[in-house]
This record gives structure tokens, sequence and C-alpha cells, in this order.
């Protein structure tokens, strides 16, 4: 038996990266999976190696910025399989270049980073949270990022700031959600090496980054879907309201 069986989890932003891993592990583990993403093809593909070993899945092409389709998801999860249990939160990125100076920060820059993370996440869990509430019970997981935990000249500041909302918007939810059987927790990874990071960050680079890590290796999607597959389950039935650094030893605090 699984710990996840029996148990509906949406995981938004799966179509690759550390979304279509903790969608996959949560599958292996029992769970009923509800894939969520823009790219239709790639939802596909995550959807039909879920599948091929065993797992039960579906997916939803949606706008986390805009309420009323989130609404339609939620709609049509419930349908093909029931109410959501576990909520992964997972949905963002940044759009904003590394470093960049305050002042040369565009509003629109500014606005796609919020909306895209902590808004997205906000009107997510909005849709979501009062069946849990009705049911007494869930589970909900939000992403965060090592820029949120320390602050840096070379984070890409609005990115940064929104993931820092979405941390204190865990811990509010927690405090608020608790009495009703509600948990909610945040990861908070450092370097992970995705499919896009691999591509993007040059092999010399990568070795300058593996240095600053105390466990001297960058971080795997893997290693977030263990940790987000352990909040998940009732293993972690009395932790709520925590911020979990994912980041081989280079986040203390």
């Amino acid at each position: 038996m699984g710990v996840l069986d029996g148990k509906v989890a949406l995981v938004t932003g799966s179509s690759r990266g550390i979304g279509a891993a903790i969608a996959r592990l949560f599958a292996q583990h029992g769970a009923r999976v509800a894939l969520h993403g823009r790219d239709a093809a790639a939802l596909s593909a995550v959807r039909r190696d879920i599948e091929r070993t065993g797992g039960t899945t579906m997916h939803v092409v949606a706008d986390v910025t805009r309420f009323s389709e989130i609404e339609a998801m939620r709609r049509q999860i419930e349908q093909a399989f029931a109410p959501v249990d576990i909520l992964v939160a997972n949905a963002g990125g940044n759009t904003t270049a590394p470093g960049a100076p305050l002042e040369q920060i565009s509003e629109e820059g500014w606005h796609a980073s919020i909306d895209g993370n902590l808004t997205a996440t906000f009107l997510t869990i909005k849709s979501i949270l009062q069946g849990m509430k009705e049911r007494r019970s869930g589970s909900i997981i939000t992403i965060s990022s090592a820029a949120a935990r320390r602050p840096s000249p070379h984070s890409p500041m609005p990115y940064a700031v929104a993931k820092a909302g979405i941390e204190l918007l865990t811990k509010a939810l927690a405090a608020q959600a608790g009495p009703y059987g509600i948990r909610a927790n945040c990861i908070a990874p450092e370097t992970i090496l995705t499919e896009r990071n691999k591509e993007r960050i040059p092999a010399a680079v990568q070795q300058t980054l593996v240095d600053t890590h105390p466990l001297k290796r960058l971080g795997t999607p893997e290693d977030v879907a263990r940790a987000a597959l352990f909040l998940a389950s009732d293993e972690a039935a009395w932790i709520t309201g925590i911020v979990l650094d994912i980041a081989g030893g280079a986040v203390m605090v």
C-alpha cells in the first residue's frame, strides 16, 4: 500500500521539472494525480509516463492567475476523480533578470513575478480551501525558493519578494486552517537541476555552485519530490506552518 492511497492530489505547474517529479512520486504512492500546466503536449507526456507505470492521472490546462480558470479546473478534477485532498501549489517562475537594480525593474516585470507566483498561489488555495474545510481535512504544500530565505544582490528581486510572500501566506494559512484539520507547509528549494537548468547553467557555473553547498552537489527534482511526499502524507500529521529548506546545507536559518 502507498502512503497516499485513496487521496486526490493536484500539482500545479507539473508539466516538467519539480512539479512533474512530485506528480510522478505521488502517483507511485497511490494518489490519483491531477496534472496542471499551460503546455498540453508536455502535460500529455508526463501523463503517459505516469500511466505507463500504473499510476492514475489526468491533466488540465489553466491559467492560475485567473480565478475563473482555477475554479473550472477544480470542478473538472472533482468530476473526474473526487475533491482535492492534497494541493501542491508549485506553478510559478522568474521573469526578471537576476541582480537587476530595483530602479531598472519595470512595472510589468514586477507584476508578472508577483502575479505568477504569489497571486497564483493565493488564488489556487482560495479555490481548494473551502472544500477542505467542509471535509475538515487536507494538506497544502506551497513552493518558495532559497532566494526568499536570504537577501542577495544577485537574486531577482521581484521573484524573491513573491516567494517570501508565499512563505508568510503559508504560515498564516496554517494558523487559520489548522482548526479545520488542514495542514499547510512550504518547501524552499535551492539550485535544482531541472531540465531547463541543466541547459541554462553552463557546466563550469554548475561546479561553482556545487562548491557553495556543504553536501557538494546540486539538488534534483526528486529531492524536492521526496520532501513533498513526506509533508503530504500522514507521516507529517503533526507538522504545519513550516518552511523546509531543500538546499544541501546552503541555507541554514
